[in-house]
């Protein structure tokens, strides 16, 4: 709990999540313990211990942990007490390089999104009210769910020298930049020494992560009454082929060419498997597979070896518009072509899919009355805004929707409000926010 302390806004902004431990052993312990709601002062500690001077810079560690956090309402993976994910942190010899960074992370979790989840996810920067306790500033992608949701999806955080104050984080070599007075070992710990004369810099730091939230944003963006449909690029298993017996046929021709299909896929990077699971029937099988998202469902059964092609079944349309026409052929190369290129179209149908709903459902507003009637109607508000924090808290007590993100410049999908007259408050000089109801 010293550790947190440390840092008045980080502490604040984390106490209604903590979990603290108490007693261990059956004693009570002598400083109540946090349980790993995050790591910045954990790292901050051993930052101080590792950073001498600008050679040190810059330092990046990234880790993947479980994360605990107290909540009272939870979903599964979007919001539960206990999360694993994906946490970098870096210290940066000027201001400038922690802030490209934080950019540059929150622009590779958009990549990731965009290019392999297929969520067409919104990068901005979040309002001083919805940042990261103790950050500067924080980036975010927010991704929009099947029920007009949004979703944060992922963030990234200009620390400033916030953590690195509150650790006497420094290093020799810099300008200086609010160090105070010269000191031989501030911050350098245990043991540490230079010269009298050496003026101690605060480093500048980076913070990001995504966790395993995005697999509820990709069950709930992409999924539909069936179950899950999963991305190509992310799916496990991109292909199920399924064999079908006959009476009267022999099993093990078809059992042998649907295990000929799926090695010729895995030559070609395709990841495919054979259910051939005697006891389930087929029926039972295309259910399963359709409630775990597979892209592609092929059929092999006696008529498709005598035809030399086999049904094969897009997951991304709707039941009854998914057959391929004509199929795949059931040589085993062509198959795995067929199969690389119906992936391709599958990844592309479900980017097209959830950027429509999402065009289709954010409206731009001039009013604040139109933002509560967006709101209302399950639709995310777009427009100027030049609001205060009060202004904020205000939006979100009698609406329920909070400023999701300012989008950056580039994001076409966050602009078409405009700038210019704030919709809330009539002041000029607003830049575009995004306002919607979320998990």
């Amino acid at each position: 709990m010293s550790f947190l302390a440390k840092e008045a806004a980080h502490v604040e902004g984390f106490a209604p999540e903590l979990a603290v431990v108490t007693t261990g052993g059956g004693k009570e312990l002598e400083e109540p313990l946090a349980v790993r709601p995050t790591s910045e002062t954990v790292v901050n500690h051993m930052f101080a211990q590792w950073i001498r001077s600008r050679r040190d810079l810059p330092l990046m560690i990234n880790q993947w942990c479980n994360v605990m956090r107290w909540e009272m309402r939870t979903r599964p993976f979007v919001r539960t007490s206990e999360f694993l994910w994906q946490e970098g942190h870096t210290a940066h010899a000027t201001a400038d390089e922690a802030t490209a960074t934080a950019r540059e992370f929150v622009g590779l979790y958009a990549r990731f999104a965009r290019e392999v989840a297929a969520l067409p996810v919104i990068v901005g920067r979040k309002s001083r009210a919805e940042s990261f306790a103790g950050a500067n500033v924080t980036f975010t992608i927010e991704a929009m769910m099947g029920d007009g949701r949004a979703l944060q999806a992922g963030t990234s955080h200009d620390l400033g020298s916030n953590f690195a104050k509150a650790f006497g984080t420094r290093f020799a070599g810099g300008d200086g930049a609010g160090a105070g007075a010269p000191s031989p070992s501030q911050g350098q710990g245990d043991g540490a020494s230079s010269p009298a004369s050496t003026t101690l810099s605060y480093v500048h730091q980076s913070s990001w992560g995504v966790s395993t939230r995005m697999v509820g944003g990709v069950v709930m963006a992409h999924g539909d009454d069936g179950g899950a449909r999963l991305p190509p690029a992310l799916a496990p298993v991109q292909v199920v082929i399924i064999p079908i017996f006959k009476k009267g046929s022999d099993p093990a021709a078809v059992v042998s060419a649907a295990h000929a299909l799926a090695a010729a896929c895995a030559a070609a990077g395709v990841r495919a498997k054979v259910d051939a699971d005697a006891d389930k029937t087929p029926g039972w099988k295309y259910a399963h597979w359709e409630v775990k998202g597979v892209p592609l469902r092929a059929e092999v059964g006696p008529r498709d070896l005598e035809a030399g092609a086999c049904a094969v079944t897009r997951r991304d349309l709707p039941r009854g518009a998914g057959k391929v026409e004509g199929g795949l052929p059931l040589d085993p190369p062509a198959f795995a072509a067929g199969a690389q290129a119906l992936l391709g179209e599958v990844q592309a149908s479900l980017m097209a899919q959830a950027t429509a709903f999402r065009d289709g459902r954010i409206v731009n507003v001039t009013s604040y009355e139109e933002l509560k009637a967006a709101v209302a109607g399950g639709l995310w508000a777009r427009g100027p805004w030049a609001g205060t924090d009060a202004d904020e808290a205000r939006v979100k007590e009698e609406t329920g929707a909070t400023l999701r993100c300012f989008p950056f410049p580039d994001e076409e999908a966050g602009n078409g409000g405009g700038t210019g007259t704030c919709f809330m408050t009539g002041a000029a000089g607003g830049e575009v926010a995004v306002f919607a109801r979320s998990y």
